[in-house]
């Protein structure tokens, strides 16, 4: 694995031969809050993963016990100005719109506590597989500060309600109530969290990359029109993909009773139908 230099960021940025980005939040003493520098730093990582014409995955995760504890509060406690505000809450969500933007599926890794803007991150990810000390909070009402933007990615992993009760109350989830809400796919004590991550990103690559990155691209758009537009949308993209040789390959496989050629060949499975 290929490691980017990091002496100037707080973010690791590491890619492997199979084209898996992992990018790792890399301030643990500071609980890898979403800092001015971070959100920087994970601005121009995201901007490389999407240039990358060969990249698959991308996962993200964080050193230390926490995943992440959301903005510096130190830093916005300096800068009482509404422009500041406005602008760092738009630096923020450029972050969220890149993860969702990007054409690979992006993997959030959650060892730890994942509160308010750090929950908005494992919320915006495409996945997110958590260990089962992990939790989550939008606790941001705790020091009278609503945590409007976490809701946007929130209230589209979970029921309304629920989401709506983190908001109001502060309160944090553990894992397993994160997986029963629909904020994580997978839970799974701490030892066993690389390996599960593996698990997911195996099971990516085995599939075309094209029809991922259609998928991705329309399950987004589709979720946010209304059901005639959504059919629409999505019928056309089927059609494209149908027509793509990935699908045609996968399709003649299919009746013909083998591996389509884009599919990696299991060792040991050498030569067998």
């Amino acid at each position: 694995m290929n490691q980017v230099p990091v002496s100037d960021t707080p973010l690791l940025h590491a890619r492997d031969p199979r084209g898996v980005h992992t990018l790792t939040l890399h301030t643990p003493q500071a609980y890898n809050v979403l800092s001015e520098a971070m959100l920087v730093a994970l601005q121009a990582a995201l901007d490389d993963v999407a240039r990358d014409d060969n990249a698959r995955a991308v996962v993200l995760a964080a050193a230390g016990k926490a995943f992440c504890a959301g903005h510096n509060l130190k830093e916005m406690r300096a800068r009482p100005e509404l422009a500041y505000y406005q602008r760092l809450f738009a630096q923020c969500s450029r972050v969220m719109l890149s993860i969702q933007k990007l054409a690979v599926p992006v993997i959030a890794r959650v060892q730890g506590l994942a509160t308010a803007a750090g929950c908005q991150l494992v919320a915006q990810c495409d996945l997110a597989v958590a260990a089962d000390t992990a939790s989550f909070g939008v606790n941001g009402i705790d020091v009278g500060l609503f945590c409007a933007t976490p809701s946007v990615p929130l209230v589209r992993n979970m029921p309304a309600k629920q989401a709506m009760e983190m908001l109001l109350t502060g309160d944090f989830i553990g894992a397993a109530e994160a997986k029963t809400r629909g904020l994580v796919n997978r839970v799974v004590p701490l030892g066993s969290l690389d390996a599960e991550v593996e698990r997911l990103v195996a099971a990516i690559l085995s599939k075309p990359r094209e029809a991922v990155a259609m998928g991705k691209a329309l399950f987004y758009q589709q979720r946010e029109t209304g059901i005639e537009a959504a059919y629409q949308l999505a019928g056309q993209t089927m059609a494209c993909n149908m027509v793509h040789g990935v699908a045609q390959e996968g399709v003649a496989a299919f009746i013909e009773k083998r591996a389509p050629a884009w599919r990696p060949v299991a060792p040991g499975q050498e030569g067998q139908a």
